[in-house]
């Protein structure tokens, strides 16, 4: 059974159907990537999953369960992280604060015994705190930890996101965009840092990405999307062999042109 099951997804506002029809899977400890031109609905896929947009029709099922009508905090809680095209951090908290904040759906202290301070609370405190550590050692940035994350260049600020994801103790890790804004030096360490997670996590990597050197480096199969509507899926080879893919990225008059 795959981890992650879409079934004849479909998504619309009003006239315009943002995605149609789609389906495929996403088998466990996998690096599986969503790829298409701009304004394909690749992020109205994740934001379907995460419970940010409701579908139209169609069905999620996570783990054999339906993702349908489930809000953003129960699918992270279900084991779905997900990072975003821009960075949403907390600006004015620390980078260990930032990190800490993603294990929120892990824990179980409630207002009163956090204002008591119970033993039971501080020990909980002091393992969200460990988790987010090592988390930041992770992804290698453990000795900012009490920067201000709005100090931190812009790669860095990208890794305090990644290690809050990882925090969330996540079985499916939904990357959107994570190479956008870093440098040659910061997408061969982003590229490390994919197959860490999934190798020494066993962590499933399901990313969007418009770097296709990146893309064609990390995945081992890609979905390919157009107008809401899958056109290919296969290995790296099979996609970029594909007409239909080229045709989605060139357009048929400059394949016409070139020929």
């Amino acid at each position: 059974m795959a981890l992650l099951e879409i079934r004849d997804l479909t998504l619309r506002f009003g006239g315009l159907c943002a995605i149609n029809g789609l389906s495929l899977e996403i088998e466990e400890h996998s690096i599986r990537s969503l790829i298409g031109p701009n304004g394909a609905g690749k992020t109205c896929v994740f934001n379907c999953l995460t419970g940010f947009y409701k579908p139209s029709s169609g069905d999620m099922l996570f783990q054999g369960a339906s993702l349908i009508n489930k809000k953003p905090h129960f699918v992270t809680y279900r084991g779905m992280a997900r990072t975003f095209q821009n960075l949403r951090l907390f600006k004015q908290l620390s980078v260990l604060e930032n990190v800490m904040s993603g294990m929120h759906c892990r824990t179980n202290s409630g207002f009163f015994s956090s204002v008591l301070r119970t033993k039971g609370q501080q020990a909980e405190e002091k393992h969200i705190r460990e988790v987010a550590e090592e988390c930041l050692d992770f992804v290698g940035i453990l000795d900012k930890k009490h920067h201000m994350a709005k100090n931190l260049p812009y790669g860095d600020q990208r890794r305090v996101e990644w290690a809050r994801a990882l925090a969330t103790q996540p079985k499916l890790l939904m990357l959107d965009e994570p190479a956008a804004g870093l440098n040659r030096e910061e997408k061969a360490r982003l590229i490390e840092l994919i197959a860490r997670v999934r190798d020494e996590r066993k962590i499933t990597i399901f990313l969007i990405e418009h770097d296709m050197s990146l893309v064609m480096k990390v995945s081992e199969k890609i979905f390919v999307i157009d107008y809401g509507t899958k056109i290919a899926e296969g290995t790296v080879r099979e996609v970029q062999d594909n007409p239909l893919v080229v045709e989605a990225y060139l357009g048929k008059e400059e394949q016409e042109d070139a020929v």
